[in-house]
Formats: structure tokens, C-alpha cells, sequence
């Protein structure tokens, strides 16, 4: 059986991901983030802070030609306005056009008609990585009318037969968040139980994934893309973790987690991952 059906162990997915920081430290990606007013601060920072160049490039008639130069894009839907849901359509193709790796993160469909009809037009276009929590992921496959908000209200595992569809069809990765994250590429799973509570009260948590999930493919353009999605979900965990046991709360955990971000290293990956592969 090749390598490409078989998901990687615990020590192979450690082993990449200590490569890919190193890479990627080494040659900082150039990261063309369309992400939310709420988020892109934070965002950038985190980027920065990993190692990685941040652009927040979402004014139309520029998105298409950076996609067309940038190493990674993430395009975030967290507050789509006219002009960003055009800019998007223009990134996206923009990163089509050039072959660049590209990550899909639909921020609270579902129950929201704007963003819920741009998420699945963009879906079409075959993105590298779809990263959401379980009722965006479900929202996404048209299995349920999304969470509350931003909030999911469903588990990982009940987004899983959705999570495989969505990377079934278009044929990329799809990266459910939660306790346990979730990844797919509709033939092998992954899941990651690395992370801490408290990503979830800090706004920018979750999209700032996404960033450096751009940001690691933009690194590995000719990797395994379930395996540089899988390393960005572990880093960015790992870093969660580290931020947490020097943080009193939500406050003093949005400053560590920019500082952990720096301060990881692959042998802090390798004492901390917890990891489990399977074919489906």
C-alpha cells in the first residue's frame, strides 16, 4: 500500500512537522490572508510571530495578482462585505490560475444565507483545505443549518461523514476543529487531541488556524497536503498549550500564544503530540 493511503504515524507526523517549522522559518511563506475585521490583527501577528510574512491584501483589483505571486492564501468568511466577497472570488482565482495552495474557512454558515451561498460557490473552485468547526464543516455539506454564530453546537465525530464528503468531492483536505480535531482527505483520518480551552475565548483562535495552515502548504507546495495540514493543526496546538500553562486567562493566554508561537521548536512538538491515524 502506498504512503499516500496510509496515514502517517505519530512519529512520521512529528518528524514533518518539526520540518516544515524549520522550512518555514527558513523561507518565510508569503501569506495573502482575506480574513475578518474582527481577526486580522491577531492574524497577522500570529503569522508574524511563527515566522511567517502576512499580507492582508482584500481590496478588488489587487487580490488576483497577489494570490497569483503569494505562497499560501487563506480566505476567511467572517465578515463578508461586497467589496471582500469580491476580492475573494478574485483570490481564489487568482490562486487557481497559479497553482497556489489555498485554505477555505466559512465562519458561521449555515444559518446565514450571504455567506453560507459565497462558502459553496468558492468550495467549487477545489481548495486546498477546508478548516471549521463541526457545524460550519456540516453547514458546508449541507448536513444542517450550521452552529450558533461562530459557535459550534455539534461534536467532531458528527461532522466526520461530512468532513470525508466535502474532501471526497473536492478532492482537498478538510480540517475539522474541536477538542479533538479532525482531518481528512476522504481516505485516511487524523486526529489531533493537542490544544486547550482557551483558544476558544480569545477572538482570532480559530481563523489564525487557518492562516498558518496557508502558510504551512505554502511551504510544502509539492507535500502531502492531509500530512502540512496535520503539522499546522499539531505546531499551532502545541503552541496552544505552551501559552496556556504560562497564562491566568484569556487576556494574558492572547499575549502568550503570540510569544509560544515563536518559541516552538520541533522537540516540543515531539514531547507534546498526540496523535491518531486510521484508514476510514
Amino acid at each position: 500500500m502506498s504512503d499516500r493511503l496510509c496515514p502517517p504515524s505519530e512519529a512520521d507526523l512529528v518528524t514533518e512537522a518539526g520540518a516544515l517549522l524549520d522550512a518555514l522559518r527558513a523561507a518565510p511563506p508569503l501569506t495573502h490572508c482575506i480574513t475578518n475585521a474582527v481577526v486580522t490583527g491577531f492574524t497577522a501577528n500570529a503569522l508574524l510571530a511563527l515566522g511567517a510574512a502576512p499580507a492582508m491584501v482584500d481590496i478588488v483589483g489587487e487580490s488576483r495578482m497577489f494570490a497569483s505571486v503569494a505562497s499560501g492564501v487563506l480566505v476567511n468568511l467572517g465578515t463578508p462585505t461586497p467589496e471582500q466577497r469580491d476580492a475573494a472570488r478574485e483570490a481564489v482565482g487568482g490562486a487557481v490560475d497559479a497553482g497556489t495552495p489555498w485554505v477555505l474557512d466559512p465562519v458561521a454558515i449555515g444559518v446565514l444565507p450571504v455567506r453560507t451561498a459565497l462558502a459553496r460557490e468558492l468550495a467549487e473552485q477545489n481548495p486546498t483545505a477546508i478548516r471549521g468547526n463541526a457545524s460550519e464543516i456540516l453547514a458546508l455539506a449541507g448536513h444542517s443549518v450550521g452552529g450558533r454564530g461562530v459557535d459550534a453546537i455539534d461534536s467532531t465525530d458528527a461532522a466526520a461523514d461530512a468532513a470525508f464528503a466535502l474532501a471526497e468531492r473536492h478532492g482537498g483536505v478538510v480540517a475539522v476543529s474541536g477538542p479533538v480535531d479532525l482531518i481528512t482527505d476522504g481516505a485516511r483520518v487524523l486526529r489531533i487531541a493537542n490544544g486547550h480551552e482557551l483558544l476558544t475565548k480569545v477572538t482570532g483562535g480559530g481563523c489564525a488556524l487557518g492562516a498558518v495552515m496557508a502558510a504551512f502548504l505554502g511551504t510544502a507546495r509539492t507535500g502531502d497536503p492531509l500530512v502540512t495540514v496535520a503539522a499546522a493543526s499539531l505546531v499551532y496546538t502545541v503552541a496552544a498549550e505552551n501559552a496556556a500553562r504560562a497564562s491566568r486567562g484569556p487576556g494574558s493566554f492572547a499575549v502568550a500564544l503570540l510569544d509560544a508561537l515563536a518559541a516552538v521548536r520541533p522537540d516540543d512538538v515531539a514531547a507534546a503530540a498526540r496523535v491518531e491515524g486510521a484508514v476510514r
